[in-house]
């Protein structure tokens, strides 16, 4: 007689238990169990524990265990519940220990096959058990996760009407789905906004927004509060705000920004010149050409405004950044005037604020929507349709794609769908919005989600101050050698990644249905290297977790402070100097009720979830060989150090850089 030892695993997570009778059959190479009944004198499989230790016997050893069937029936008179197993270990006669990772819930009757644990490729598996299971496995997945296009030019979707659509594996937790629909429901209260959220008041006073503001503080919004017009913290924020990625370095001024020297002169401290400051690189430039020519929402039936500026900015000898031209529109006229920082105050300081809300269109619908809320969606689905769970892939990747699916569905729903917040009371909202996704997409390239090289190619390496790069490039690289080490073992040549049928379907799908088969973008429609792998596979975890960071969680530091960061203008953008007043400026501002609707979605989208999961914590143990589990211990570890070594640089920042921090850093776009 062979008796084998098993242990099932229930996770941890809200609801997970089952009262109902779980029953397993051992599969191996020389034959299989019964079905065995897992009885428990406890009566259940408990939330978050280790059933005790079952026997399986069989009349002669199974050989080299394959797989495993297990299902669940309901005791009479009882429902059938939702059961939501991590995994099962079973240890043979040999004294071998095989695991059987399973995280998803079982919610009916029927047999369901996990494989042997160990991450295998296609090419690996020889037995025509495991074969058909994998076969199997793949088949379902195909038909659950199947490809949508919610508009024209934009990238692939998860093909589901609503959140109860989807797979029930990746749908939020209990304890997620209603800590965010509490949060969604409550925020405009907890805000203190309320009697505010429908006012279609202007702003009398910037008194009257402090005090709805002041409930509702953060130590950057106070900062921001404080500072708001100072030119050196608006040229702070193209480098640590919510939006890093539009400033480069510039040698040589665009044709359609006709800045001369004596302009700038007093700007440019002691007696240096434009053309000498052009070419010692302290000149940078931002440039809003994706929002030219748009037409503005209507918001509260009143027309809005929204400019495409062009913005020059200054590295000082003191190493501040500072703007010393602006150009509001595209197209050079003698309506539409270059502002400088010797024009009146309010001249200057209303030309600012044009710049900031163009920020806010561009941060929100290209760099945070686009860049990684959408191709960490492309990513996941890519993921779940081509690579089976015993895959290396699927097992360094799926912790990634945690309730990204969810969250989007969501945000088409609730932000950018004909009803939603982002639709109904931002600038750019409307046909706006959809014109600039589009133009966004067209211009998406695989470089400059490589943060080594998009800092290169916008000529970013030495500017002084730029958390963002620093942090950044450090995570970058401790992702990048966690990520070689686990390719590494797995693939020891060249030729392995090509013959891998699995990972050539998964990035010809990206290259597809995320990149529209363009091949400008760069985006390879395959991989030929072990280094293309983990390049790739380094870019993904980092868009999904430390980029996703660096433009998702200082939306409220930044923007929940109105006039520093406004949704929508409400007066078009001057054409002529010396008019501006501080009146012009409450007239130009967002209605209150707009301004209450920004600062309510901003505070939600900023808020972390009490389920979050920090970068480098996998709850799920997908991974059952040594050397990948040292190596993720090693990664957890090089995290820590670093996340210690940012909060020490911050205790001496006026304005602390955290949004890259590790122990900030959620591992998914998962909000």
């Amino acid at each position: 007689m062979a008796k084998y030892k098993v242990t099932v695993y229930t996770h941890n997570i809200a609801t997970a238990t089952t009262m109902n009778n779980v029953f397993i059959k051992l599969v191996g190479e020389k034959g299989e169990s019964k079905r065995t009944w897992l009885t428990s004198l406890k009566g259940g499989f408990y939330q978050g524990t280790a059933s005790r230790e079952f026997d399986v016997v069989c009349p002669s050893s199974l050989g080299t265990l394959v797989l495993i069937e297990l299902d669940k029936q309901p005791l009479p008179l009882f429902p059938q519940d939702a059961w939501f197993p991590s995994k099962v270990v079973v240890t043979t006669p040999e004294g071998d220990t095989c695991q059987f990772p399973i995280y998803r819930w079982i919610m009916d009757k029927e047999v369901h096959l996990f494989r042997e644990g160990t991450a295998k490729r296609l090419c690996d598996e020889t037995n025509h058990l495991a074969r058909y299971s994998r076969e199997k496995e793949m088949k379902t997945r195909t038909e659950l996760y199947c490809w949508d296009t919610y508009k024209e030019g934009f990238p692939g979707s998860m093909k589901a009407d609503n959140p109860l659509d989807l797979p029930s594996e990746i749908q939020f937790s209990f304890t997620k789905a209603t800590q965010f629909l509490f949060t969604a429901a409550t925020g405009i209260t907890e805000l203190k906004l309320k009697g505010y959220s429908d006012s279609k008041k202007s702003w009398k006073n910037i008194d009257e927004i402090s005090k709805v503001f002041c409930c509702n503080r953060t130590v950057i919004s106070d900062y921001a509060q404080e500072h708001w017009k100072e030119d050196e913290f608006f040229g702070y924020q193209y480098l640590n705000g919510c939006n890093p990625m539009l400033i480069r370095r510039c040698s040589e001024l665009p044709a359609n920004f006709p800045v001369t020297g004596d302009m700038v002169k007093p700007s440019l401290r002691g007696s240096s010149s434009l053309l000498k400051e052009l070419q010692s690189g302290n000149i940078f430039l931002l440039d809003y050409k994706n929002l030219d020519g748009l037409k503005a929402n209507v918001i509260n039936r009143k027309k809005q405004y929204m400019a495409a500026p062009l913005v020059l900015l200054y590295r000082t000898p003191d190493d501040k950044l500072v703007p010393i031209a602006i150009q509001l529109k595209q197209k050079p006229a003698k309506d539409n005037p270059i502002f400088l920082p010797t024009d009146s105050e309010y001249d200057w300081l209303l030309a600012k604020i044009f710049v900031r809300s163009a920020d806010f269109q561009e941060h929100q619908l290209n760099v945070h929507l686009l860049r990684t809320h959408l191709l960490a969606e492309v990513f996941a689905v890519a993921l779940l349709r081509n690579m089976p769970m015993v895959h290396p892939l699927y097992k360094l990747l799926i912790p990634h794609t945690r309730y990204t699916l969810q969250i989007n569905l969501l945000a088409r729903a609730f932000l950018i769908a004909d009803e939603g917040v982002f639709t109904q009371f931002a600038a750019s909202g409307g046909e706006g919005m959809i014109e600039i996704l589009r133009r966004s997409v067209a211009s998406l390239t695989y470089s400059s989600l490589c943060m080594p090289e998009d800092i290169t190619a916008r000529g970013l390496e030495s500017v002084p101050n730029n958390y963002y790069r620093d942090d950044g490039l450090k995570l970058w690289d401790i992702i990048h050698r966690f990520v070689e080490g686990v390719i590494g073992f797995y693939y020891k040549s060249d030729s392995e990644v090509r013959e891998d049928q699995e990972l050539q379907n998964w990035i010809k799908d990206i290259f597809d249905h995320g990149f529209l088969a363009q091949e400008c973008t760069g985006i390879p429609q395959s991989l030929s290297t072990v280094p293309e792998v983990v390049k790739f596979v380094t870019m993904v975890i980092f868009t999904c977790s430390g980029q996703h960071s660096a433009v998702n969680s200082g939306q409220y530091d930044y923007g929940g402070w109105m006039p520093n960061t406004p949704i929508s203008l409400q007066q078009p953008p001057p054409t002529t100097k010396g008019q501006s007043t501080e009146s012009t400026m409450l007239e130009t501002f967002p209605d209150v009720g707009t301004t209450a609707q920004g600062m309510s979605t901003m505070w939600l989208l900023s808020k972390q979830s009490s389920d979050f999961v920090t970068l480098g914590q996998y709850p799920e143990e997908h991974f059952n060989e040594i050397p990948p589990c040292r190596m993720i211990q090693k990664f957890q570890t090089d995290l820590k150090v670093f996340s210690e070594t940012v909060k020490a640089r911050n205790s001496g920042l006026p304005v602390p850089y955290t949004y890259m921090d590790p122990a900030l850093v959620e591992n998914s776009v998962a909000i």
